[in-house]
């Protein structure tokens, strides 16, 4: 066994001379621990409220969605375009086209996005588990066409679930002039009724704009022929979204961008791991700070083993042999609060999935969830831990040699 390690270890489990060496040396374990803690608890809700919306627009965003670079429409009867159907990996293949257009129910009006979709759009996303009312989730029949509506549109217009008076929409008629002596001219306008259902992601972007509708009511509403704004796709089991991505990607060429989920939103996820990086830093500054008590608790070791030093000495060890084992004294000192900082973390973050004990507000419904979500991943815990090693390791190496040399030489 390595000899400084063997006698760090031995220093760190054996009783001193003086009880206060083994209490600040507790309490220096304490302290990485708690910041380890804290560490794993605080990225694990980050990782659960991420999970989280991630579910949110699961059940709205399709697994690959293909756009335009330039421009906001495309010919969906392109060859390119048209041979991705009869992909094995691509199990539903969907057009959809979206625009914005004014919203007229009574004496009420607002701007709404306006999103044509297939008949297969059912099967396409998980649409009918955010479904809320007593009818069904339908885009036409015979007699009419219908658009479901986001909640908080439902709230703005005054509708309700089922409204009796259908939607009035108006949108610019495309490479038309205004008419000024009848502006209203200028505007195609079409109805939409409800279906007695509407949908609540939990997302203001969808809720508060969002029209479902069919495609052929959104191409006529916007002139528009076989043009689409998007091709949505969800793939066969087990493929890889990776994987068809970059397929798709040279198979469209630059012309057309390729996103998955995550980069559909990417402004929500981008903003929610930046407040995952800064808390991140924040509580390694605080580990910091704790590993502090650990160059306490080697000073106070180092006076109270100077005899011993002392004897080394005098069989032949040098200052650098010294110096490495109160380094790894600090070492196993943060290796043991790190061990315990995660092993709590990991105690906490289960109860709080099972218990869901540290809630969100009062607890009774003002928010999506009860209590705070929990994910633990393990390329975090892996990730928390060796920067537990690192700081650890640079706040003790020169206070160590330092130390060593001053007061060991005094």
């Amino acid at each position: 066994m390595n000899l400084p390690f063997y006698i760090a270890r031995r220093y760190l489990f054996s009783k001193k001379k003086h009880n206060a060496v083994n209490v600040i040396s507790a309490v220096s374990v304490c302290g990485v621990a708690l910041a380890t803690l804290a560490l794993v608890c605080t990225l694990s809700v980050f990782n659960g409220f991420r999970d989280m919306v991630a579910g949110f627009f699961t059940a709205f965003d399709p697994e690959l969605k293909i756009t335009v670079r330039e421009g906001k429409v495309f010919d969906a009867e392109l060859p390119d375009i048209c041979a991705i159907r009869d992909w094995k990996e691509v199990e539903v293949f969907t057009e959809t086209l979206e625009e914005g257009a004014m919203v007229q129910y009574k004496d009420r009006q607002v701007m709404a996005m306006i999103k044509g979709v297939d008949d297969n759009f059912e099967q396409l996303t998980q649409i009918d588990s955010i479904l809320h009312g007593a009818g069904e989730f339908i885009l036409y029949d015979e007699v009419a066409e219908y658009g479901i509506m986001g909640i908080e549109l439902v709230s703005v217009l005054g509708t309700g679930i089922q409204p009796i008076d259908p939607l009035q929409l108006y949108a610019p008629k495309r490479q038309a002039r205004v008419n000024m002596a009848n502006p209203s001219a200028s505007f195609n306008s079409r109805y939409l009724f409800s279906p007695g259902v509407v949908f609540v992601v939990n997302q203001q972007k969808y809720d508060a704009q969002y029209i479902l509708t069919s495609l052929n009511f959104a191409r006529e509403l916007f002139d528009y022929e076989t043009e689409v704004s998007a091709v949505e796709l969800k793939l066969s089991a087990g493929e890889s979204v990776a994987g068809v991505k970059r397929k798709l990607e040279q198979h469209l060429g630059p012309e057309y961008i390729v996103r998955d989920r995550y980069e559909q939103q990417e402004d929500v996820f981008r903003i929610m791991e930046i407040e995952k990086l800064i808390s991140y830093l924040f509580l390694t500054f605080i580990l910091t700070i704790a590993c502090f008590n650990v160059i306490g608790s080697l000073s106070m070791l180092i006076i109270d083993k100077k005899e011993d030093v002392e004897t080394l000495r005098n069989l032949g060890a040098d200052d650098k042999l010294i110096s490495r084992i109160f380094l790894f004294e600090g070492g196993l000192i943060t290796l043991s609060g790190a061990i315990a900082g995660i092993f709590l973390g990991l105690a906490m973050c289960f109860a709080q999935q099972q218990f869901g004990f540290i809630t969100l507000g009062n607890g009774h419904g003002s928010f999506v969830v009860d209590a705070y979500p929990v994910s633990v991943h393990a390329g975090d815990i892996f990730f928390i831990f060796v920067t537990v090693l690192v700081v650890g390791f640079f706040s003790v190496w020169y206070p160590v040699r330092y130390l060593s040399r001053r007061l060991l030489n005094a």
